[in-house]
């Protein structure tokens, strides 16, 4: 189930903080083995800075989710970010690359071991007041 995280208003991370990628990177639902785990985004827990709402974006009223692709690496760092599903607009979509980009992750773990391993990360842009 999806929620939102909680925030300032203005650009939010959206989804319960866990991975959606599996350590296959197949995105099928598997049973993980003990010592195994999923990639994680915690952005209070990690002190990931939320993305900056562009103030253009702002000021025209655009406003939706950038979901994005992450590729973590074994030390929590992202090695890759790219959009994989656009908010419909070029400068959200920059500002949550921008963003996650710098963030650190929980990394999966195969054997109790980090390894890479792929995430999906839904960021939603709002107007005040919604």
């Amino acid at each position: 189930m999806e929620k939102a995280v909680p925030g300032t208003g203005d650009a939010e991370v959206a989804g319960g903080g866990i991975g959606a990628g599996k350590i296959d990177g197949s995105g099928k639902s598997q049973a993980l083995p003990a010592g195994d785990s999923e990639a994680l985004y915690a952005p209070s827990y990690l002190r990931n800075p939320k993305p900056v709402y562009p103030e253009r974006s702002r000021q025209l009223g655009e406003e939706g989710v950038a979901t994005l692709s992450v590729r973590v690496g074994a030390d929590g760092r992202a090695l890759e970010v790219s959009v994989a599903r656009g908010s419909g607009y070029r400068r959200l979509d920059q500002a949550a690359v921008d963003a996650v980009s710098r963030w650190r992750f929980v990394p999966a773990k195969r054997n109790g071991k980090p390894v890479e391993s792929d995430l999906t990360v839904p960021v939603r842009f709002e107007g005040e007041g919604r």
